[in-house]
């Protein structure tokens, strides 16, 4: 006799149904899984011996065949421990095999017999749901599951609870969905002092998901800046939080199986790798610009990251997700985020105030700036100047506005871009995600806003991709504003943010 038990594992986000089958046949006492399984799946034989000794139950004393198929997919995680042992249990006798042929499994056994979390418990409750399937999982993961919307979760503590259940003697409730809000790190803007150019278009970026880079001498405030943009973003929507969660729960970053609606904020050191950046390793595990996805990635000293990490950054910004291939898995990620970096002017960082400018100004201005590519500035929609706080604004007593009243006119424009989306039946979120045909219908610059962009890109020599920045940034400002149209004024102020190399001028 053969049991059989479902399960599944893992390619990106992505979710391939695994067969788990046992049979126990004459032979010396030995318990053998083959199909493929990594280090961690080969160790699972040993827990699970273990967690069935805990139940008082003894293991029959035969060869134990354990078999995952398909066997040519790599199995990898130590979430095959609860299949393979109710596969198990079920060849013994102690679980009924027709009940649970409606269900797939997923858990790690601990040496007691309780359950434990693991990652990725989402994507395969919402793969048992397409299904028409039931799902076991571990009781610290069973508000993720629920999420799904799937009606038929099993989320034991043990596998006592589990036998229990199907018994008879112990009924296990259906978890609830749940949700956390992720503890504030933004700071409130009213902490800014001086700075309007900044905060404006601190405003902008956030209203229509712009990448920003600002460039200014050190202490003026730019990562003070970027902080404040978690605070003034609206909350994700359902849609959303299903997709950024998906990720967070592949990379096992979901605590306690609850969901938030906060956007996600990734600030890397520079020392990060392009591995870390992209995804890969070992396993292909998400990086993190698709752990940014919905949210803001924020590169803090960006000349200091090495620059195949900087380099690696180009086609995701453009494409909105990023294919990890490695020699044993090729995987594609959503991310689709937002980028916000600062930097200096140069390596000391005064390279306009040649009182405190090194011996090299402005020479080193070059070849610090060089360190970012033409291309890749060249996908920022906005780029400003960040200068020093003047001493009356330090010492002043005037307070700014609050990031909440901020967070207000963002949320206003957002909408209004939604329902403008809607109204034609577009698949985008946000104007920073126009492009073609799409981008030309919906913003239509007035007679002298077209004569200025068309003056502006002669004269500034802007790529298909800068002109294309320009509308978008010029269609969010009118959406601050509450206008259908784009002005003048607004491709005027939208033009202003479009200052590719700061120093260049100083070097010349």
């Amino acid at each position: 006799m053969v049991s059989h038990v479902g399960t599944v594992t893992f390619e990106g986000i992505g979710v391939v149904p695994i067969d788990i089958q046992v049979q126990m046949v004459s032979g010396l006492p030995s318990m053998t899984i083959v199909g493929l399984p990594d280090k961690a799946v080969g160790e699972s034989k040993e827990r699970v011996r273990s967690a069935i000794h805990a139940l008082g139950l003894s293991i029959p004393g035969k060869r134990i065949i354990v078999n995952l198929s398909p066997a040519d997919i790599l199995k990898e995680g130590s979430h095959f421990d609860l299949p393979i042992a109710i596969a198990l249990l079920i060849g013994m006798g102690v679980l009924p095999q027709d009940e649970l042929d409606g269900f797939m499994a997923l858990g790690e056994l601990s040496l007691d017999g309780s359950i434990l979390p693991v990652a990725g418990v989402l994507p395969a409750a919402l793969h048992a749901s397409a299904q028409e399937k039931g799902l076991i999982c571990p009781q610290a993961c069973g508000s993720e599951a629920a999420w799904s919307g799937l009606d038929r979760i099993l989320a034991p503590s043990s596998l006592l609870a589990l036998i229990n259940h199907f018994r008879g003697t112990q009924v296990l409730g259906t978890p609830s969905c749940e949700t956390q809000e992720a503890p504030s790190r933004a700071t409130d803007m009213r902490e800014i002092r001086g700075q309007q150019t900044a905060r404006r278009a601190l405003e902008v970026a956030a209203a229509g998901g712009h990448n920003l880079l600002m460039m200014g001498p050190p202490g003026a405030g730019k990562s003070m800046l970027a902080s404040c943009i978690p605070g003034i973003l609206p909350p994700l929507d359902a849609q959303e939080v299903l997709e950024s969660s998906m990720i967070a729960s592949i990379a096992g970053k979901l605590e306690g199986g609850s969901l938030s609606r906060t956007r996600p904020f990734r600030d890397p050191h520079h020392t990060a790798s392009p591995a870390a950046m992209t995804g890969g390793g070992r396993r292909a595990q998400p990086g993190e610009i698709s752990l940014a996805h919905h949210g803001v990635l924020f590169l803090d000293e960006l000349p200091e990251f090495p620059r195949a990490v900087l380099e690696s950054l180009r086609q995701p910004l453009e494409n909105g997700k990023i294919s990890v291939a490695r020699a044993q898995a090729h995987v594609t990620y959503p991310a689709r985020f937002q980028l916000v970096a600062a930097m200096n002017p140069c390596r000391c960082g005064y390279l306009s105030d040649a009182g405190r400018a090194c011996g090299k100004a402005p020479r080193c201005a070059v070849e610090y700036q060089s360190k970012i590519s033409g291309p890749l500035f060249d996908r920022f929609d906005m780029t400003i100047d960040v200068p020093e706080v003047q001493t009356l604004h330090m010492l002043g007593q005037e307070f700014g506005e609050s990031s909440a009243a901020v967070a207000v006119r963002v949320a206003s424009a957002r909408q209004r871009q939604k329902q403008r989306f809607a109204a034609k039946d577009l698949p985008h979120r946000i104007n920073a995600e126009l492009s073609g045909e799409a981008l030309h219908a919906i913003v239509v610059p007035d007679d002298k806003g077209k004569k200025l962009l068309e003056q502006a890109t002669e004269k500034l020599r802007l790529s298909m991709r800068g002109y294309t920045r320009v509308l978008r940034v010029s269609r969010t400002i009118a959406d601050l504003e509450g206008s259908d149209g784009v002005t003048s004024a607004h491709v005027g102020e939208a033009l202003s943010y479009r200052q590719l190399f700061f120093g260049r001028q100083e070097a010349a």
